[in-house]
């Protein structure tokens, strides 16, 4: 798979991409059956996402008769990670330690939240030896 898309995927792309994360290939009948009836979609504004997301190359469509598979190109780690870098540098400028104090000033962790957190840094140091 491909590292990162290099255009953003919006929202409703997004959820596209979820559907594709999960299981694939799927035609855009089942992409539709999966996330249609939740955001109020019908089946040609599936098939509009999908166009943009092959157009985006983040998706690969193979035909197969008179219907498309369509499957990532895109990991979602991949994915993910360059959207959290994009949304520290933009909005706090870089610093993965500032995001992590306004989420604490906003009360907006929890206790377990934090436990996490720790295991995840106590992990991290052990692995490179801090």
């Amino acid at each position: 798979m491909a590292e990162e898309p290099t255009e953003r995927i919006s929202e409703a792309e997004h959820a596209v991409m979820e559907a594709l994360w999960a299981r694939h290939p799927l035609t855009a009948n089942e992409v539709a059956d999966a996330v249609a009836p939740a955001r109020g979609w019908g089946l040609a504004t599936v098939k509009t996402l999908l166009s943009r997301l092959a157009a985006k190359q983040v998706i690969a469509t193979e035909p197969q008769g008179k219907r498309f598979l369509y499957s990532p190109l895109v990991a979602r780690e991949a994915y993910l990670g360059g959207e959290s870098r994009r949304l520290v540098d933009r909005l706090f400028g870089g610093s993965a330690a500032g995001l992590f104090a306004h989420l604490a000033e906003a009360e907006a962790l929890t206790a377990a939240d934090l436990d996490q957190i720790e295991a995840l840094l106590k992990q991290i140091r052990g692995g490179e030896g801090l």
